[in-house]
């Protein structure tokens, strides 16, 4: 008996499913990114994203693999406006050093004005590869990964122009360009904390302020400090 041909998907049927699915997944993922901006990331629960988006939760674990990978998704989004703001800075400066200030400034003016991406990326950045890979689709790593290397590029561009230059003694700047973004998100805390812990007698801590200037004004210095280095001992 031959299959009734009205029964088979049709291709504008398909792609009428297809255009569905990536809307809910687009008001999913945006969804998720309100409750970060409003909430923050530890208070956003799966509960609340569907809520907001008028779903039962059931609905959210039909379109993503988990928490895990909704998340990543959401950190793309921010990843996608940080390299617009990295690549409109780099174009205001020709000269290398002048050039990776005005990026590191932009990262620094980015993060602090978005603390849930300064949450979302280090709990990204948190799990192990291995169990990231098991819990995230492939294709959701490829997104995030195409996101965070179009970030990177910016700066490594920058890097190696300064290598070319003369000015810059970097061996790998790729490498470079991944431990500046890692550790940015670190000193980024310091500056949502506003806080400074020192020592101001032998066992008696001592707390002071520490501004977004402060905070900005180091990480410039040790990106141009990093940067410029006398050339590693061959």
């Amino acid at each position: 008996m031959s299959p009734d041909p009205s029964s088979a998907p049709t291709p504008g049927r398909a792609g009428t499913a297809t255009a569905r699915r990536r809307l809910r997944e687009a008001e999913i993922i945006s969804a998720t990114r309100r409750l970060f901006d409003e909430r923050g990331v530890r208070d956003a629960q799966i509960e609340d994203i569907a809520r907001a988006v008028g779903i039962n939760r059931a609905i959210i674990y039909r379109h993503f693999t988990g928490k895990e990978e909704l998340f990543s998704l959401t950190l793309v989004q921010y990843l996608d406006e940080l390299r617009v703001a990295l690549s409109e800075a780099a174009v205001t400066a020709a000269e290398p050093r002048a050039q990776l200030q005005r990026l590191v400034e932009a990262f620094v003016d980015y993060g602090l004005a978005h603390p849930a991406f300064v949450d979302c990326a280090q709990a990204i950045m948190r799990r192990p590869g291995g169990d990231l890979l098991e819990e995230v689709s492939e294709s959701a790593m490829y997104r995030l990964g195409q996101a965070i290397g179009g970030c990177l590029s910016v700066l490594t561009h920058t890097i190696e122009a300064g290598v070319d230059a003369g000015e810059f003694h970097v061996e790998d700047p790729g490498l470079l360009a991944n431990m500046l973004y890692a550790s940015g998100l670190g000193t980024l805390q310091l500056g949502r904390v506003a806080m400074l812990v020192s020592e101001q007698a032998p066992g008696v801590p001592q707390i002071s302020r520490v501004t977004a200037a402060q905070v900005r004004d180091h990480m410039v210095a040790s990106a141009l400090a990093v940067a410029s280095g006398a050339p590693a001992a061959r």
